[in-house]
């Protein structure tokens, strides 16, 4: 692991003009240097880098970040790899941690499992050339489906034989037999696969860590396709198959194409469509889906039109939705899969079907289910609520708007009722969501947290108006805004107090209390590193380690932030852009902070209120006097405010 050391020293050397140029054509315009973004294809510059901040941003597609992020999202490449590139640029020697022994023993496990795949990949493959069973049964088929040898050799296909060969070579190669099986390619010290055309599966950055073999012989009474056991270095619910070849073109195309088969990746990717991908051996996860997530928000799922295709479809489709991703669905005709449709077809009527053929899956969903149900009004209910479920997995409320007007329209039932039902199973899902987490909390003696979560209001879909939570997450951002682009600067009226000191200072009684994932933490990150005398400045938060809150400081750092309406509409109080070191800041924002102190004191005892109507007689008192420790406080700030506070 790349120390701490070896990050700080990357970072405060490298420039993130020579990184960029080394890729895009700058000029200079004023302060800044422009270009055309390398992420989206345009003809007018909207790719602007900052050298004086440290950060790029494209006005266009939105991409933003750091050098470091810059040579990740352009080169696809991960976090410490891209460490490790600007390091070799810049002559910086790499200082590794010490790691634990466990730690150690964990790697060179894992460092065993990827030299027998490796070792196995180049077995297979030797065995499709140069055997004359592997040359008349595995090279035949290959051949059949239109593989050249170079497909062959980029996608790692190849051969097993019968005889049990495998097992001889690697044991030969200095593995033993309990390495052997623990990496799936052996059982009991026999050929896991025999007399199959094999497929390597690939991680993330192009290493065979698993295999999927397919038996020809259509007699045999054997599966059709067996797969790699689980390993310390596969994990099925994490691994797409042709990932390593397909993330370059779906971060460039900015889409993701999800097909069934190995054989579907490898005809569309000989097709020129190499944005394709498939599960790996099981149906669609949460976690090949966050993978993908990394690389776009748009999937289109390319199955076969028969009922299998369909239910495969509709199965992950809400566990894509929940990820705030937008999905597409494409059933091919006659119920040919992907391979044989290009195969037959032909390229430009592939791509009239993915262009003019692909649906939103939540309006397939609901004509399909609605032509299903035909004129049953029991059946219609029924489907009405199913399609409600889908909706209501989706986070983005301006989605969910649109969702509720199409299905009002398509299924005669006015939008307030759609929206009432699906408010009910919002609810009802954040409830059971709840009961998981406290469920959890319990375990890891968590009760306060547990009973905070309890009390917490559930999420509306109906967004007509702007609840509390809302308004304390505006005021959050806000305050996180404020301590990224101002934390150092002096207020005007002592220059010996910085304006993280007098904004902190004002909230470390609720400190705790910052509800946001994203702006509360920054709050609190800047909080924690003020106990321990720590100074930190904008470009602490513009190479953040975490990347939501990274990302937020690089779009508040590179354009004028405009501050909530609500601070002046609600408090009185001027709060525009980025100026704000031309204004007193005591005066634009005491009375603003008090106000927000005011709501999260008296949000506070409201949640000891629930709490006390549920914990046991032995805590009231401990309870008790924290509320009225709140009390006091409130009634500090409701007489600083000039405000009459029951």
């Amino acid at each position: 692991m790349i120390s701490k050391n070896t990050i700080d020293l990357i970072f405060e050397t490298v420039k993130i003009e020579d990184i960029v140029s080394d890729y895009v054509s700058l000029r200079k315009r004023g302060s800044n240097l422009i270009g055309l973004c390398p992420f989206h294809g345009e003809k007018t510059p909207s790719f602007v880098v900052s050298p004086a901040k440290d950060i790029y941003k494209c006005f266009g597609c939105g991409e933003a970040g750091n050098a470091v992020n810059f040579v990740m999202n352009h080169d696809q490449l991960s976090y410490p790899e891209a460490l490790r590139q600007i390091a070799q640029k810049y002559n910086i020697e790499i200082e590794e941690t010490v790691s634990s022994a466990e730690e150690n023993e964990e790697r060179a496990k894992q460092d065993v499992m990827h030299q027998i795949s490796q070792l196995a990949m180049e077995h297979f493959q030797n065995n499709l050339l140069n055997t004359d069973l592997g040359k008349s049964i595995g090279a035949s088929y290959f051949k059949s489906r239109g593989f050249s040898q170079h497909i062959i050799d980029k996608f790692g296909l190849g051969f097993s034989l019968n005889s049990g060969e495998f097992s001889k070579l690697a044991t030969q190669s200095g593995y033993n037999k309990e390495q052997l099986d623990n990496s799936g390619l052996t059982k009991n010290g026999r050929d896991f696969f025999r007399n199959r055309v094999m497929f390597t599966i690939h991680n993330l950055s192009g290493k065979p860590i698993a295999f999927a073999g397919r038996i020809l012989d259509k007699n045999a009474k054997a599966p059709k396709y067996i797969n790699s056991p689980e390993t310390e270095i596969y994990n099925k619910s994490k691994t797409l198959y042709g990932i390593s070849l397909a993330r370059r073109a779906i971060h460039k195309n900015d889409s993701c194409i999800l097909v069934e088969g190995y054989t579907d990746v490898i005809s569309m990717h000989i097709a020129g469509f190499e944005n394709v991908v498939a599960s790996s051996g099981t149906s669609l996860t949460e976690g090949q889906i966050k993978v993908i997530k990394r690389f776009t928000n748009n999937i289109t799922l390319l199955y076969d039109g028969d009922k299998a295709g369909i239910k495969a479809a509709i199965r992950g489709m809400d566990m894509i939705l929940e990820q705030d991703m937008n999905v597409k669905i494409v059933l091919l005709p006659d119920n040919a899969d992907p391979d044989s449709f290009v195969q037959q077809h032909g390229v430009d009527k592939m791509a009239e079907q993915l262009n003019e053929k692909a649906k939103d899956i939540v309006l397939f969903k609901t004509d399909l289910l609605l032509e299903e149900s035909k004129n049953d009004p029991i059946k219609k209910a029924e489907v009405t609520r199913e399609i409600l479920s889908s909706i209501a997995k989706v986070p983005d409320t301006i989605k969910r708007s649109f969702y509720i007007k199409s299905c009002s329209e398509k299924m005669d039932i006015n939008e307030e009722t759609l929206v009432y039902e699906i408010n009910k199973i919002i609810g009802k899902n954040y409830k059971e969501k709840q009961k998981k987490e406290n469920r959890a909390s319990y375990q890891s003696n968590n009760e306060v947290k547990e009973a905070v979560s309890q009390s917490s209001p559930p999420p509306k879909a109906n967004t007509q108006s702007t609840p509390n939570s809302s308004i304390q997450a505006i005021q959050e951002k806000d305050i996180a805004s404020l301590l990224i682009l101002f934390g150092n600067e002096p207020t005007l009226e002592d220059e010996n107090t910085t304006i993280s000191e007098y904004v902190l200072s004002d909230l470390e009684d609720i400190i705790e209390e910052m509800e946001h994932p994203i702006y509360g933490e920054v709050i609190k990150d800047y909080y924690q590193n003020a106990l321990n005398d720590n100074t930190i400045n904008s470009k602490y938060f513009s190479t953040h380690p975490n990347d939501s809150i990274r990302k937020f400081a690089i779009d508040i750092l590179s354009e004028n932030y405009e501050f909530s309406p609500n601070w002046s509409k609600r408090f009185g109080i001027e709060l525009t852009t980025q100026k704000m070191p031309e204004l007193n800041y005591n005066k634009v924002m005491e009375k603003s902070l008090l106000h927000f102190k005011l709501a999260k004191i008296i949000e506070m005892m409201i949640k000891i209120d629930g709490e006390l109507q549920t914990c046991e007689p032995s805590q009231w008192e401990e309870k008790i006097v924290i509320k009225m420790k709140l009390n006091t406080m409130k009634l500090e700030i409701a007489k600083k405010l000039g405000t009459v506070i029951r």
